[in-house]
């Protein structure tokens, strides 16, 4: 069954499909022409034969160099099957579009990446009648993108970067950079970027300071996914929900919480001061910055 992370994965670059050509050029470094014109074209490969075969991502990139098939696809772990997948696919697009046709995998393993960056060839060892080299991202050169400015320059590749490194100690860093970036665009983008990378983050504690984080900058609570988390807040009280959010903030962040102030944000049940300390948390370099003008 496909899951929200492996639709998050290709289903950015429909969002955004200059970010494919950034990331060729910029992550890749592949020399692929600047596109005139990218379309978004139909994923479904099946032919008459009831054989129901479908890339992730289809787009048509129209450049000074002729035009190209972007075929994208998500991989979430190593599967042999894409060893007679992957050939069909590019075959069945090149016969069909007659245009030249480039794969693209993305995946958040750093095996599965090495995995698919490993030429597929038919034939015999000293004639290849067939030769198939993806294009792999992945952990290993994607961009940890963890400041704040980097992030508001390009914020689909900051996306891509949440998506891709989004667990570990240099989370914290990466998804506080995103969550500032996210004030720097239309809500409309942000809250499709919210989703994306909500749905790919698989560490438990790196989604809940996500949702933290947007909480706290309030783009999460206009998104539908939002639902979930008020109905949790609900069940403990809007105002301790708070409070336990602003402490796993600091707590994540690395900001040491002494007794003193964990007694006194939790004691806290004024909404909008617990909003103020929220917002507070997201960029304080010490707890003392909670209560700076108080």
């Amino acid at each position: 069954m496909v899951g929200q992370s492996h639709e998050a994965l290709h289903r950015i670059f429909q969002k955004d499909p200059t970010l494919l050509t950034k990331a060729l050029q910029k992550v890749l470094h592949v020399p692929f022409p600047e596109p005139r014109e990218i379309a978004a074209l139909n994923v479904d490969l099946t032919e008459i034969e009831p054989v129901e075969r479908r890339v992730d991502t289809l787009l048509r990139a129209e450049t000074d160099e002729g035009t190209y098939l972007l075929v994208v696809e998500s991989q979430g772990k190593v599967d042999e099957r894409k060893r007679g997948s992957w050939p069909y696919y590019l075959s069945y697009l090149y016969e069909k579009y007659r245009c030249e046709p480039v794969l693209i995998v993305i995946t958040q393993s750093s095996t599965t990446a090495r995995w698919a960056s490993r030429p597929i060839r038919f034939g015999f060892r000293d004639w290849h009648s067939l030769t198939v080299r993806p294009l792999v991202l992945g952990p290993d050169n994607v961009p940890v993108i963890a400041d704040e400015r980097q992030a508001e320059r390009d914020v689909p590749l900051a996306v891509l970067s949440a998506m891709t490194h989004g667990r570990g100690p240099q989370a914290p860093a990466i998804l506080e950079s995103l969550a500032a970036a996210l004030r720097t665009i239309d809500p409309d983008s942000a809250a499709v970027f919210v989703q994306f990378v909500d749905s790919c983050l698989a560490d438990p504690q790196a989604k809940q300071m996500w949702r933290d984080l947007m909480t706290a900058i309030q783009y999460f609570w206009r998104h539908p996914l939002a639902e979930q988390v008020r109905e949790e807040g609900r069940e403990q009280g809007r105002a301790e929900a708070k409070a336990e959010m602003i402490l796993r903030v600091l707590e994540w962040r690395g900001i040491p919480v002494p007794d003193a102030v964990r007694e006194r944000v939790m004691a806290c049940t004024d909404l909008d001061q617990l909003e103020v300390w929220a917002r507070r948390a997201v960029h304080a370099a010490e707890v003392a910055e909670l209560f700076a003008t108080e």
